[in-house]
């Protein structure tokens, strides 16, 4: 798990907060403050799981001394019925936590697995999946992360690592040249620099410019084929706009690097994960 320590423990007090307020009325008033129960976080149907850190860490933050045994680790397989985790602590923390673990829980093993089913799909091509920016405000180190569990890379991950130039700034700048020249007398020598294109036009105006990363929108497969062949080897090359699981092996069959897909993070399904308690008896 390569997320910094003292962000995770921030999303996850400010996330509580935001479901807590200022107490659990329903537990609070049903369960008593001592008492103790084993849970158990099961699948509900088949995936690969992602966050079970993340899990943890709500527990044994409204209950230190929670303890949290992991089944499986992230990045494996789970089928329907499979135990993720096996919990004991304070019942009243179990049942606090429960919506918010299991929040993280479900959408990052969603990330994961959608991720892995098109990694499979485009298995034997040279091409990498890579996620984009469309993802949940102040989830998306999270998110990116599951990405990467599911066998996928990252693209950048702010504003703030890489230059990619778009089609407004090339309208801004006057041209894919002017925009080039401008972000290289801007940014430092070791930032890549990253230029969408819509046409083959774009792909040599992007070569004389001598970018790192040329990015192919929304083209189709032949002209992506042509985009590849013309660029040979000088830059990578990267598909992105309307790809799905329907057409991502024609997509990784043209030869291009990388291939980036906005859907992993922004409209993917939660997979179903549930939280059952199994016993209940007082702390000693």
């Amino acid at each position: 798990m390569d997320i910094n320590p003292w962000e995770l423990q921030k999303l996850v007090k400010f996330s509580l907060m935001e479901d807590l307020g200022s107490g659990d009325l329903t537990t609070n008033s049903i369960v008593p403050p001592d008492d103790v129960s084993t849970g158990y976080i099961i699948a509900r149907e088949a995936g690969v799981v992602a966050g079970l850190f993340l899990a943890r860490a709500v527990f044994q933050c409204l209950d230190p001394v929670m303890e949290f045994r992991a089944g499986l680790r992230d990045g494996e397989s789970m089928e329907p019925g499979r135990i993720l985790a096996e919990i004991k602590g304070n019942t009243r923390a179990l049942l606090s936590g429960e919506r918010l673990a299991l929040n993280f829980l479900q959408r990052m093993s969603g990330i994961a697995s959608a991720t892995a089913r098109l990694v499979e799909l485009i298995s034997g091509e040279r091409a990498r999946i890579v996620d984009t920016r469309k993802t949940t405000p102040g989830l998306r180190v999270l998110e990116k992360y599951a990405v990467r569990v599911g066998g996928g890379g990252n693209h950048r991950l702010g504003l703030y690592d890489a230059v990619l130039i778009k089609d407004n700034h090339i309208k801004i700048a006057g041209g894919i040249k002017a925009a080039v020249e401008k972000a290289r007398q801007g940014c430092p020598h070791t930032v890549k620099i990253e230029v969408e294109v819509e046409d083959l036009d774009g792909v040599e105006e992007a070569l004389a410019a001598r970018v790192d990363i040329i990015m192919l929108d929304n083209m189709k497969p032949e002209n992506m084929r042509k985009a590849v062949t013309l660029v040979a080897g000088r830059a990578l090359v990267e598909a992105s706009g309307g790809i799905s699981a329907r057409n991502i092996r024609d997509v990784a069959s043209t030869g291009v690097d990388l291939i980036s897909v906005g859907a992993l993070t922004h409209s993917v399904k939660s997979l179903d994960i549930g939280l059952d308690l199994k016993e209940l008896k007082l702390r000693s």
